[in-house]
């Protein structure tokens, strides 16, 4: 036993060490590469970019409040976490910050598969929950996912949040729920977005809690809910403190979100509708935007509460596509989950048409994208276009999981229709 742990040690140990390697050699071998990815749309958004956050520090470090600019859309808590780093002419330990982020993520994410929560929860086994995947391989197929790697080498600010959101979810399933609020408070304080995760992961960590005697579901929700709001209280307090006794972060990191006041173009849906919206409806369609987003949340919470874990999986890909700003972190985030699930991979349909769609949007976006700013032989349509079908491979992917999910509950609810066809009517 302590051989086989000894050796799984070593292959983890090797694991992280590769991914440093590529990611340092990336860093430092091509010294263009990170400066030239950190000004791709694809990476960096108005909220994640590591210029703006360069621009808000400078700020920062002359006495200036960043938010005077209206160019710092980011959480104030970053600004002396980054100050307290060498300067800009010793760039290798940001370099070092973010591939120990990476590697953290992955950490919590290898603790995540090695429960073995996706195939047996609290309250459903699959029946095939014998087929998966270890830690090391799902850990490995994040770190060497391309889009982790170039959010890493962009250096977006979405490393931070995507890593509170996985050991938000490692804590849940330790049966720690104080450690999973804290984290997705941080996570919330960040990005603002995974707060709306708060009801799955309520539900996950009540399943996976310690105690011998477990409070009920309300009780257990209420108290979670309020010691979450106490910590976004204090790293709100703790802001209002850092930039002088002032909420003008509130408007500039909160309020761009909610009313995307910002429309830099991203890979998401909303920037290019709302350039094209009347004022006169800018309001209503906001609204309208974030209802759809958030009105998913309760509904998968419900009808897959055996699942919590799913719910959040499937929120992560959701968000991937609806949130006003998003970028290839998220979908990073969301491709490093979906490993977790692989014994219902032989449940699902179109993996084959997920796959190249993703790929055909990915070596495309860039091109598109070019034509239209650089080479200007086309227009906003050009890459609009490519990111609908970007934003369609994701689609496909989330709804193909979500029905080997339940198809998978189906046929042990109903076992003499294992291996049957089913045809909607």
């Amino acid at each position: 036993m302590n051989g086989g742990r000894t050796m799984t040690s070593r292959r983890t140990t090797a694991l992280f060490a590769a991914a440093a390697v590529v990611r340092l050699t990336l860093f430092t071998v091509v010294p263009g590469l990170p400066d030239l990815l950190t000004g791709r749309v694809e990476i960096s958004t108005p909220v994640t970019s590591f210029k703006r956050l360069q621009e808000g520090l400078f700020l920062y470090n002359h006495n200036v409040s960043p938010y005077d600019g209206g160019v710092y859309h980011q959480a104030p808590l970053l600004l002396p976490l980054f100050s307290l780093l060498p300067p800009s002419s010793l760039p290798v330990f940001t370099y070092l910050l973010y591939i120990a982020v990476d590697l953290l993520s992955a950490h919590a994410l290898a603790r995540i598969a090695e429960s073995g929560e996706a195939g047996a929860s609290a309250k459903f086994e699959s029946p095939r929950r014998e087929k998966r995947w270890s830690g090391l391989v799902v850990a490995a197929v994040y770190l060497f996912n391309p889009f982790t790697i170039a959010t890493c080498i962009g250096r977006s600010t979405s490393v931070f949040s995507t890593c509170a959101i996985l050991y938000a979810i490692s804590k849940a399933i330790a049966g720690a729920p104080c450690g999973a609020m804290v984290s997705l408070s941080f996570a919330a304080y960040l990005s603002m977005y995974p707060l709306l995760l708060l009801p799955p992961l309520i539900l996950l960590a009540y399943d996976r809690q310690r105690s011998p005697v477990p409070s009920s579901v309300l009780a257990f929700a209420a108290k979670n809910v309020l010691f979450s709001a106490f910590c976004l209280l204090i790293l709100l307090g703790m802001s209002f403190a850092l930039t002088g006794g002032s909420w003008d972060f509130l408007p500039s990191t909160y309020g761009v979100q909610l009313t995307l006041s910002d429309l830099t173009p991203n890979v998401g849906l909303w920037w290019y509708f709302f350039i094209e919206m009347f004022d006169s409806f800018r309001a209503f369609f906001v609204a309208v935007f974030w209802l759809h987003l958030s009105s998913y949340v309760g509904g998968l919470s419900i009808r897959i509460r055996r699942q919590p874990l799913v719910v959040l999986t499937l929120l992560t890909g959701i968000f991937a596509i609806f949130k006003p700003y998003p970028s290839i972190g998220d979908t990073s985030l969301f491709l490093g989950l979906v490993p977790l699930f692989r014994h219902v991979f032989p449940l699902m349909r179109y993996p084959f048409v997920v796959a190249a769609t993703i790929m055909y949007a990915t070596f495309l976006g860039p091109a598109f994208y070019h034509l239209w700013i650089y080479a200007g032989s086309g227009n906003a349509n050009f890459f609009y276009a490519i990111t609908l079908v970007w934003s369609l491979g994701q689609s496909l992917l989330v709804s193909d999981l979500t029905f080997a999910v339940l198809r998978d509950e189906w046929e042990v609810e109903r076992p003499e229709m294992v291996g049957k066809e089913i045809r909607q009517i």
